[in-house]
């Protein structure tokens, strides 16, 4: 575990670009997957969620580390301007689905669901893998219910994440209204 930090930090050295996240524009791959809301699992389907409007889905590399704990409870206490929105919110995370049902109830607060991707097949659909490992990068994205990526951001500090993703589906819904 101690060498966790150290793999990190080769990473970040990489150039970014090698390991771009999708664009704006590009279309949103469609997913399946088991995620949690409230502690309780059921199945997130994102052709579903879409056809309620629009999808703010965020990757995060690991549940209960500092970050993602900063980073899920600044999505908890936005959950509802999101919702407001007609937003469905949901993070994904390499792993299992008992860690992040944990996760979804302590760190989310209950407020939004999240996803276990083990073997990071959505990650990598999405190329927001960090790195060439199969945990995620800290990576945002706006998808519109016509399936297209409206918004992108990527940055392993968790400090813009919520606002800019929710400016971008502020944007979206004044401009679809």
């Amino acid at each position: 575990m101690k060498r966790l930090p150290a793999m990190i930090l080769a990473l970040l050295a990489l150039p970014a670009t090698a390991f771009a996240a999708l664009k704006v524009g590009d279309a949103a791959p469609g997913f399946r997957t088991r995620a949690s809301l409230a502690g309780k699992p059921y199945d997130f389907d994102l052709d579903t969620a879409l056809r309620n409007g629009p999808v703010v889905l965020y990757f995060f590399p690991a549940a209960f580390t500092a970050g993602c704990t900063l980073e899920a409870h600044a999505f908890a206490e936005a959950a509802d301007q999101f919702r407001a929105q007609g937003a469905t919110l949901i993070g994904v995370t390499a792993g299992n689905i008992d860690r992040v049902q944990e996760f979804s109830v302590s760190e989310c607060r209950n407020k939004f669901a999240v996803a276990a991707d083990p073997g990071a097949k959505i990650t990598k659909s999405y190329k927001a893998a960090l790195g060439p490992t199969s945990m995620s990068d800290r990576t945002s994205f706006v998808i519109t219910p016509d399936h297209k990526i409206a918004y992108v951001y990527s940055a392993l500090s968790p400090d813009n994440h919520v606002k800019n993703t929710l400016d971008a589906v502020t944007t979206w819904r004044l401009a679809h209204t």
